[in-house]
């Protein structure tokens, strides 16, 4: 590790618990991850559309028995 990032590190640890998190918080976001407000309105928007797909009888429903059957027999375990 370069120097001045081992130095910037011993230094935010010695930070409080709340400012640690929140140079956290504003380091993830400078990667533009998505936030979890975003991750959670996108898991809503996917399964609003699932119901849609199976109430308009676009898709076949498969029991989760009959997929773990299929994967035992597809990897013989």
């Amino acid at each position: 590790m370069p120097t001045v990032a081992k130095k910037i590190i011993d230094d935010v640890m010695l930070l409080p618990t709340d400012a640690r998190i929140s140079l956290v918080e504003q380091l993830l976001t400078s990667l533009n991850l998505p936030t979890q407000p975003e991750v959670d309105r996108l898991w809503a928007k996917e399964a609003e559309l699932r119901i849609a797909q199976i109430e308009e009888g676009k898709v076949k429903l498969i029991s989760g028995e009959k997929v773990f059957s299929d994967i035992r027999k597809k990897y013989k375990r």
